[in-house]
């Protein structure tokens, strides 16, 4: 594994654009510490972001794995120039004559894959647990460290998305249009996902039942959206009559799928090697 591994971070480390890429993700997931200096005076009103309660612990947890995991779409950048790279500098081909099998390939892809959305869990839980300590209200040991299946479920929901874009970059040989068909399959979902809901069954109900288990949007589901469990939020709902109280929890199934829909891919990007005439 480690022997693989180094392999990957050799061709990381001597490709420019990629560094360039890294940086500006790792840059972003920091940037995120920017947004408790965001303050709003005008007269007599004052707002000051981290005051809200978004960095309270535990809620910090789901708040920022949420919108960290928007910015995900660098390191995919990454990998799918990783595979891009391969065939257009014949270092596959020259792996596989070295001696590298075709299993061995694949699996040093994944390795990266899963260094990736490891290094992206393990700097957010420290960005995160910063800013808890500075602007979170509750600072009791057991309140700071419940709710952590959230970076359980960020680090799966990277791992299952990097792993989508390995296989594309496998199946598509291109980087630029291996991103395009990345996005096409989201906008696909999306028109598919309404299109269901509302000609079919006009039920919403039925409808994430059953795209549920779409790739993109099972990876969506791991970590729903925080910001209706904030309080200035639900007292305005409250106000003008709505309920908007959900289950944001991480739930296993949800974990399963997107685990089967990363073996999947995996799968596919090594059968795909496997059959490819290089």
């Amino acid at each position: 594994m480690l022997r693989l591994l180094s392999i990957e971070l050799h061709k990381l480390k001597n490709s420019r654009a990629s560094k360039v890429l890294i940086i500006t993700y790792f840059a972003l997931l920091t940037s995120i510490a920017l947004i408790a200096t965001i303050k709003f005076d005008i007269g007599p009103i004052k707002f000051h972001l981290a005051d809200q309660g978004i960095f309270n612990f535990p809620y910090i947890w789901h708040f920022n794995t949420f919108i960290t995991s928007l910015f995900k779409f660098f390191l995919l950048l990454v990998i799918v120039s990783m595979i891009a790279n391969e065939y257009s500098n014949k270092t596959l081909k020259q792996n596989l004559i070295d001696g590298l099998s075709k299993k061995e390939f694949i699996l040093s892809k994944f390795y990266a894959v899963v260094l990736f959305a490891l290094a992206s869990t393990i700097f957010i839980f420290v960005i995160s647990f910063i800013l808890g300590l500075i602007y979170s209200d509750y600072n009791e040991i057991s309140i700071i460290f419940s709710d952590l299946e959230y970076l359980f479920a960020f680090f799966v929901k990277l791992m299952g998305f990097f792993s989508f874009g390995l296989f594309l970059g496998m199946l598509i040989k291109r980087s630029a249009f291996a991103v395009g068909a990345m996005l096409i399959w989201f906008f696909a979902e999306t028109i598919g996902y309404n299109i269901f809901k509302w000609s079919f069954f006009k039920d919403s109900a039925v409808a994430d039942n059953v795209y549920q288990f779409a790739p993109l949007k099972s990876m969506y589901n791991l970590i729903d959206e925080p910001f209706s469990r904030l309080n200035a939020v639900k007292t305005l709902a409250s106000q003008v009559g709505e309920d908007i109280s959900y289950d944001y929890g991480v739930h296993w199934y949800e974990i399963v799928i997107v685990l089967g829909w990363t073996f999947i891919f995996i799968y596919l990007s090594y059968y795909i090697l496997k059959k490819r005439d290089l």
